[in-house]
């Protein structure tokens, strides 16, 4: 199916050239000769793109195209005129123009900037699938109450910038809920950049975070950019900050207080633009009465808090979540999707799971790789979960 070019301008001879030579070079083309007229053909014919006369009778070009660009703000515009301007062209750039071009028209590069447009608007649509599917990819699985309530708390966050506390069992999905923040944010398309707390040693972690000029850390080092700089423009995920010395604390206090920081070794001020979303198992203000966490901290990090219910209550996803890790599995490793009996389903329902989604998780995967048959049943589970099925 050949693009479709609608041209609207009120010079007829215009239109004629136009029609033929983009006809020739495997366009449908379509017409209007004013701004009424283009609105209704958008309407019915559903162009793939639009050249507009800036200078007709009546509704002139650039009203129609901000009528345009308010009723279908992806079609992308090319604005053409006889009587070009800088000030015309920013005000046609302003509302929405993709790009700008004057007359007399060199035909090549009509032709190159509507191919241009096009790519663009074939990016756009690809970016806007691929950001959808990575959303879905890393949504919380579920529709219990306490799923719904989860997931309309990262849907009134996410937008924010504030500071997100995201508490929970280990292995509840804490992870995934920082990613789903970070999609659904106002900058998807920055750098998520996650570090381990827990798994950085602590004389390591100030490097890691902060960064550290040649020599810094001894003569061989090279100049390093850590997470937060790495993190310019996105989100930074702290996962597990309770584990983080109270030195370390002290320094991402005064990161976030003052938006600025610098290089272990080095003497430049760096400015921070990154959301901060962090996690804990722990049980921070506890940890803040022990004196292991900082309470100054805790509050600035604290903005927004989202708890992530454990398993054991929300059992009623269970049977969603099997499906899901089955055929997560199967893509995984091209293997046929398999099924659980409902005995199965009854004996993961009447299991606590102590390890939640992680648990549940790890032993489908288990389970996928030694079954042979295409039915996971009740003989294949092992202990301690058979052992806690329905009497």
């Amino acid at each position: 199916m050949y693009p479709a070019v609608l041209i609207v301008d009120d010079e007829e001879k215009i239109i004629e050239s136009l029609e033929g030579i983009l006809s020739d070079d495997g366009f449908e083309v379509l017409h209007a000769f004013n701004g009424y007229e283009a609105l209704k053909k958008i309407e019915t014919e559903s162009p793939d793109i639009v050249l507009l006369d800036i200078w007709m009778p009546g509704m002139d070009g650039i009203e129609t195209l901000k009528e345009i660009k308010k009723l279908y703000p992806t079609l992308p515009v090319i604005m053409i005129t006889g009587h070009g301007s800088i000030e015309s062209a920013v005000d046609a750039t302003k509302s929405g123009a993709f790009d700008f071009l004057e007359k007399p028209l060199s035909i090549d590069r009509v032709i190159v900037t509507i191919n241009n447009a096009l790519n663009f608007r074939r990016l756009e649509e690809e970016n806007k699938y691929l950001r959808k599917k990575t959303i879905e990819k890393n949504s919380i699985t579920g529709a219990s109450p306490a799923v719904k309530k989860l997931y309309q708390e990262i849907t009134g966050a996410a937008p924010s910038d504030a500071s997100i506390l995201i508490t929970g069992e280990n292995g509840t999905g804490k992870e995934l809920v920082a990613k789903t923040i970070h999609q659904l944010s106002s900058t998807p398309e920055g750098p998520l950049i996650i570090v381990n707390c827990a798994a950085i040693p602590e004389e390591s972690i100030d490097s890691e975070l902060f960064g550290h000029e040649k020599g810094a850390l001894g003569e061989d080092t090279a100049r390093n950019k850590g997470k937060f700089e790495l993190a310019s423009g996105g989100t930074l995920f702290l996962d597990e900050i309770g584990d983080m010395n109270l030195k370390t604390q002290a320094k991402i206090l005064r990161a976030i207080e003052s938006k600025t920081f610098q290089r272990l070794g080095g003497g430049r001020t760096i400015h921070m633009d990154t959301r901060i979303i962090v996690s804990t198992n722990k049980d921070l203000e506890s940890e803040i009465e022990k004196g292991n966490f900082r309470e100054d901290l805790f509050y600035r990090l604290n903005v927004i808090p989202i708890k992530v219910p454990a398993l054991r209550e929300r059992k009623e996803d269970i049977p969603d979540l099997v499906n899901t890790f089955l055929k997560l599995y199967a893509t995984q490793t091209t293997g046929q999707d398999k099924q659980v009996s409902k005995q199965v389903i009854d004996i993961f329902t009447s299991y606590d799971w102590p390890g939640n989604v992680r648990e549940l998780k790890n032993l489908i995967e288990r389970l996928s790789i030694m079954v042979q048959s295409d039915l996971i049943d009740i003989q294949d589970i092992p202990s301690p979960y058979a052992e806690t099925g329905p009497k």
